[in-house]
């Protein structure tokens, strides 16, 4: 079973999957996720913000901002700019790193649970990738993609 974690040496297994409505809405009150930046000297939260929107939880694709579970982790570029596509929705975000502003965002054909990551080309053009294979235990769209985007030279 996709979403079944069994514990190896013992009689028990645990299903992990978010706690839901029947219409499939998470059943606490939003936000459901944010994305924040930290100064990591001070530990000091500088920016936090909701991350992600029910477009693709909900059974009409509304652009709700209202900040979606998440599973993957942001990459950071020496640029100052973070990639983030662990969202409920699929889309791979693109943040300034000083203010969490949203410069870009990608549609994705399925869910972006996974860590982006990034690689330079022969030629110096820096590229980011992000694998869209969906997650069996979150009810996002599976996916087979591999997606490299050019960043601006």
């Amino acid at each position: 079973m996709p979403a079944l974690n069994e514990n190896f040496g013992a009689p028990y297994a645990s299903k992990m999957q978010p706690f839901t409505s029947p219409l499939g809405i998470p059943c606490q009150q939003p936000p459901w996720g944010f994305v924040a930046g930290a100064d990591l000297a001070t530990g000091r939260v500088v920016w936090r913000h909701r991350n992600g929107t029910v477009r693709d939880l909900a059974p009409v694709p509304l652009p709700f901002r209202m900040g979606v579970p998440n599973l993957g982790g942001p990459l950071a570029t020496a640029g100052g700019v973070a990639f983030l596509s662990s969202t409920l929705d699929y889309y791979l975000r693109a943040y300034d790193i000083a203010n969490g502003k949203e410069l870009w965002r990608g549609r994705l054909p399925a869910g972006g649970q996974a860590t982006p990551m990034t690689y330079e080309a022969a030629d110096g053009r820096q590229f980011v990738v992000v694998v869209a294979g969906g997650h069996g235990s979150l009810g996002t769209k599976a996916g087979d993609d591999v997606i490299a985007y050019a960043l601006p030279r």
